[in-house]
């Protein structure tokens, strides 16, 4: 087995919550994966923010897709 040394703020140790200075890879993977999905969810909120669609509702949304997907058929 290999060793791999990684370097990270106090910021980041704190926010990650990590208890215990030796991690596994893949728990360290697993923690990584977990904030970029919070950090992309976030932005994925603010942009729906932007474009004027955090407002609609899940039956507006649906509606949305089903015409894009009539649509997409329709032109097939």
């Amino acid at each position: 087995m290999k060793t791999l040394s990684v370097a990270i703020s106090d910021v980041e140790y704190t926010k990650f919550s990590i208890t215990n200075n030796v991690l596994s890879f893949s728990d360290f993977v697993d923690m990584v994966s977990k904030e970029m999905i919070r950090e992309n969810m976030k932005a994925a909120i603010a942009q729906s923010d932007i474009c004027g669609i955090s407002s609609m509702s899940t039956e507006d949304i649906t509606s949305e897709v089903q015409a894009v997907r009539r649509n997409a058929k329709n032109n097939n």
